[in-house]
C-alpha cells in the first residue's frame, strides 16, 4: 500500500523504500548504484524484502521517496530507530568514534572556479584521503560497541570536522539521553 498521491507507482510499501534509503546511507553513492545492486546482490533483494524474481526499485522511485518524505521526517525517522536500536541493545555507558567520509561528487570542477563543482554548486574541493577531490563529508558518530551509527551530519569537502564536532555532540548526547545511555567517552579519528 503506497500514501496518497502515489497512484501509478509499482506496488512496493514505504518501509521497503526506508530500508533501501538506509542501505544507501551504508555507503552506495548513487541511486543509479543502489538499483543496480536491487538487481543483483541477494544479501540486499532480502534485507528490503524484494520477493525473488520481482524487480527491484526504479530510480524514480527512489528519488521520490527522497523528496515525498524530506529531510527533517527522514531524519527524525532514522533518530526514533537509533533510539529503539540503544534501548533493545540495553546500552548504558557508550563510547562514541566521531569520523569523517570523504563522498565524491559526480560533477567536474567548475572551469572558472576551481573550487567548486560545475553540475552540482554545492560540491567543494576538500582532502580526500591523501589527496585531493571533489564531493562532501559524511560525519558521523558511531557506538564503537555496537557500532550503531548514532548521529550524522553531510557538509562540503572543504569544511573541517572541527566546525561540526559541538553539534555532533550536542546531537549524541539527545539521542543517548533519550535511550536511557549516558556518554562516558570520545574518541575522535
Amino acid at each position: 500500500m503506497l500514501p496518497h498521491g502515489w497512484a501509478g507507482e509499482a506496488s512496493h510499501e514505504p518501509i521497503r523504500g526506508f530500508q533501501n534509503f538506509v542501505m544507501r546511507m551504508k555507503g552506495v553513492r548513487s541511486l543509479r548504484e543502489m538499483t543496480r545492486l536491487l538487481g543483483t546482490d541477494q544479501r540486499l533483494r532480502r534485507l528490503c524484502l524484494i520477493k525473488p524474481g520481482e524487480a527491484g526499485y526504479p530510480r524514480s522511485v527512489l528519488s521520490k521517496f527522497i523528496r515525498k518524505v524530506g529531510e527533517d521526517n527522514l531524519t527524525r525517522i532514522i533518530e526514533q530507530k537509533v533510539v529503539k536500536l540503544l534501548k533493545r541493545n540495553d546500552a548504558k555507558n557508550v563510547d562514541v568514534v566521531f569520523d569523517a567520509s570523504f563522498i565524491k561528487a559526480w560533477s567536474t570542477r567548475h572551469p572558472l572556479d576551481n573550487q567548486k563543482g560545475l553540475s552540482d554548486e554545492e560540491a567543494r574541493v576538500g582532502r580526500a584521503g591523501r589527496t585531493f577531490g571533489l564531493g562532501y563529508k559524511l560525519h558521523l558518530s558511531i557506538d564503537s560497541q555496537t557500532m550503531l551509527p548514532l548521529t550524522c551530519t553531510f557538509a562540503s569537502a572543504n569544511q573541517n570536522e572541527k566546525k561540526h564536532s559541538l553539534n555532533m555532540l550536542e546531537k549524541t548526547k539527545q539521542i543517548l539521553k533519550r535511550s536511557a545511555a549516558t556518554l562516558r567517552s570520545v574518541i575522535e579519528t
